[in-house]
């Protein structure tokens, strides 16, 4: 139990579903957690500090160390709170979950402008800005001379990779974090820190309505959509055992873990000169008849 013993970690969004069972577990585990949630609806109205407080109380009641955040991931001084939250308990952060989100599904034709933004600025603007506050953290201590042996792990999802009918706002937020994790894996290395995304597929309050008629598996005797699943990875990827796993994105599912491989260069014509308007045609009709066919977006 003490693959992550000492470790100080933040998971935001932890008061239900995935970050729930990722403190959780993280606490089981051996670190010390900052639960943070603002206690919202799963379309991101109202405000609670009940759920927070209740994770943290079930880690104490298991014999860990936990405090209660109930700060915004996306206002910027609140993402600053969260992160001091862990410097102030504990004296250092070396795990940031990023988990917090909502969902506002609606086909593009329906999607408001209101949507829209509030989808883009809980999931992507709440990623960045409890990592941009926990990496000044980091940055600061390796200045110092300390080795550091830090990790950020984000959350994207199935929609991010392929695409989700009736979710456009959320598969653009989602792909913009496997991206941004990317640069965060590439930029981040010096400082000791590692980056890497989770994409789960699991049954919470964002997903329960895609997932209804998912129930337990017979054939594999556990229920494979329980959020509970995607946990030991995420307390994996925070252990010191991942310092030289960065800038992957895993979908997990039930038992299955898979390393998503995203973008990759396909077939190349070079004309070795511009090319005319009335020749483009021809060319990427036969560039697209050696490329591999693009799996469809979820719901097509």
């Amino acid at each position: 139990m003490s693959l992550c013993e000492g470790r100080v970690a933040i998971v935001t969004g932890a008061g239900r579903g995935l970050g729930r069972e990722y403190a959780l577990e993280l606490g089981r585990r051996g670190a010390r957690v900052v639960v943070n949630d603002l206690g919202v609806s799963a379309d991101g109205g109202g405000r609670a500090e009940g759920p927070a407080r209740e994770v943290v109380d079930m880690i104490r009641a298991a014999g860990g160390e936990a405090v209660t955040s109930v700060e915004d991931v996306a206002d910027w001084e609140g993402a600053g709170r969260i992160v001091q939250a862990a410097i102030g308990a504990w004296g250092r952060l070396d795990v940031l979950v990023n988990n917090a989100g909502f969902v506002r599904d609606r086909m593009l034709v329906s999607t408001g402008e209101d949507e829209w933004d509030a989808v883009i600025r809980v999931h992507l603007k709440g990623h960045f800005a409890p990592t941009r506050h926990a990496i000044a953290h980091f940055r600061e201590r390796s200045k110092a001379g300390e080795k550091v042996d830090a990790r950020i792990i984000n959350t994207t999802s199935g929609a991010g990779l392929l695409g989700s009918v009736g979710q456009g706002a959320y598969s653009a937020a989602k792909a913009g974090i496997a991206a941004l994790t990317l640069v965060e894996a590439a930029e981040l290395a010096r400082y000791g820190v590692t980056a890497n995304a989770v994409a789960p597929a699991a049954r919470t309050r964002m997903t329960e309505t895609a997932f209804a008629d998912m129930m337990r598996r017979p054939e594999a005797g556990f229920d494979a959509m329980a959020p509970e699943n995607v946990a030991p990875l995420v307390a994996w990827l925070a252990s010191a055992g991942s310092h030289d796993v960065t800038g992957r994105v895993f979908e997990v599912s039930g038992g299955a873990i898979t390393v998503a491989e995203g973008w990759t260069t396909g077939p190349t014509v070079d004309r070795g000169e511009r090319w005319d308007a009335t020749d483009v045609g021809p060319a990427v009709r036969d560039l697209l008849s050696r490329a591999r066919e693009p799996r469809k977006p979820y719901g097509a």
